[in-house]
């Protein structure tokens, strides 16, 4: 697969890695979800879904009910979501989603993070046209799994495209995904066709997809990686979206 590809493996585990950064943004998003339609995951699908996504990273059951319980508090902060569009060296483009309870805090933080790294802030919704949402999943490819025939069965929910893929594992064995794309206003109807199956995905989110990626060689690629290392440090910034192939 080449070097390019090891390199994004190996700066993901990286990230990935960090349990002491991953598990309050996962938080962040639980107590978002519980505050804005109850704490019940029955009846509240994105907080379903919240806490879905923080299983697959293997949060732990306390610090997910910690976090459900911090939406009713007294003093619960009131979190907001937010977006950056950033231009990045080498013709990258960055799309950075936040969730933060102090806007004026993050944005200087961003601000100050891209200025030593050669990249700047654009005005909200300069990358618009650059990149499409969309509803991805993420499930375990399973041995007795038949592609196509799933394929055909949730056309009707909204499917786009499958991609088969894989999922890098700290032993270096990686697992064998899919990756299902369907247009961000079917994100319900696939949640459902899913439940109905009895597919539990592992991840489940609205991503921004590039319309045009970009190649970078290792070098141009490492400096990257290493922005994008810095942005996620920061507490309030969830998650990074480039136009990177």
């Amino acid at each position: 697969m080449g070097r390019a590809f090891e390199y994004r493996k190996a700066a993901k585990m990286k990230r990935w890695g960090t349990m002491s950064r991953l598990f309050p943004k996962l938080g962040k998003i639980i107590t978002m979800a519980a505050k804005e339609g109850g704490q019940d995951p029955d009846m509240n699908p994105k907080l379903r879904t919240a806490i879905l996504n923080a299983k697959a990273q293997n949060m732990p059951k306390d610090n997910i009910e910690a976090a459900i319980k911090r939406a009713s508090a007294k003093d619960a902060a009131d979190i907001k979501e937010i977006t950056y569009d950033v231009k990045a060296p080498y013709g990258v483009q960055m799309i950075v989603e936040c969730a933060t309870d102090n806007g004026t805090r993050t944005v200087a933080n961003v601000k100050a993070i891209l200025r030593k790294n050669n990249a700047e802030m654009l005005t909200s919704g300069s990358l618009n046209f650059m990149f499409t949402r969309k509803a991805v999943f993420v499930i375990d490819k399973t041995e007795e799994m038949d592609i196509e025939e799933l394929e055909l069965d949730l056309i009707d929910y909204g499917l786009e495209e499958i991609e088969e893929d894989v999922e890098p594992q700290e032993n270096g064995d990686d697992k064998p995904i899919l990756r299902i794309y369907a247009e961000f206003t079917s994100f319900g109807e696939m949640g459902k066709a899913f439940e109905e199956r009895d597919i539990e995905p592992k991840k489940s989110t609205l991503e921004y997809i590039a319309n045009t990626p970009i190649e970078l060689n290792d070098e141009q690629l490492e400096e990257i990686e290493d922005l994008i290392e810095k942005l996620e440090e920061d507490e309030d910034v969830q998650t990074v979206y480039t136009n990177i192939s």
